[in-house]
Order: structure tokens, then C-alpha cells, then sequence
């Protein structure tokens, strides 16, 4: 057994154990796809394929939510993973002409 782990005795005959260290989840981020009057629907759906890895559904559900309600989310991710979807999804865009914002916030 490895020291970390090994019980020890104690002097009273009973035995101690080492508690593990609580391991917390790490707290996830939203990713959201916020509407704007230049970027096309079809470049959206194809932004959400490419970089999020959705179907061609579930990429037009999130559209149609980004275009009527105005914000529409791509995804639930780590902080790091999110952080890179915006890097990566902003990049897109801009490469193509389009001003389409993309944020993160926690869940």
C-alpha cells in the first residue's frame, strides 16, 4: 500500500484512516451564439457543425433559438473547453466576414 493510504495503528489498539481529499466537479460555462442582422442562418448551422459537433437538427434548433429569442446555446463545457469554443467560433466568423458574437457564462 501506498503511504498515502495505509492505515497506521493507533496507540489504543484501534486504527486510523486517512480521509481522501473531496473531490469538487469542475463548474461548467455555457457557451451562447448571441443574434445579429448580418450573419446567415446557413453560415450559423455550419459554425455549430463544425465547431460544436452537432447534427444538422439539433445545429437549426439552435439557430432558430439564436434568431427568435436572440441568444441561442451551443453547449455546456469546462471553463478551458468553453473558452476555446469562443476563441475558435469568433475566429471562424471573422475569417468570413461575419460579426456574430459568441460568449460564455456559468451555468
Amino acid at each position: 500500500m501506498s503511504e498515502t493510504t495505509k492505515p497506521r495503528a493507533l496507540p489504543e489498539g484501534g486504527l486510523a484512516v486517512r480521509e481522501r481529499p473531496e473531490t469538487r466537479q469542475p463548474r461548467l460555462y455555457k457557451v451562447l451564439l448571441h443574434n445579429d442582422d448580418y450573419t446567415t442562418m446557413e453560415f450559423v448551422v455550419e459554425l455549430l457543425v463544425e465547431h460544436f459537433h452537432k447534427t444538422a437538427t439539433e445545429a437549426t434548433q439552435i439557430m432558430l433559438s439564436v434568431h427568435l429569442k436572440g441568444v441561442g446555446v451551443c453547449g455546456v463545457y469546462t471553463f478551458d473547453v468553453a473558452e476555446t469554443k469562443v476563441a475558435r467560433a469568433t475566429e471562424a466568423a471573422r475569417q468570413q466576414g461575419h460579426p456574430l458574437k459568441c460568449t460564455l457564462e456559468p451555468e
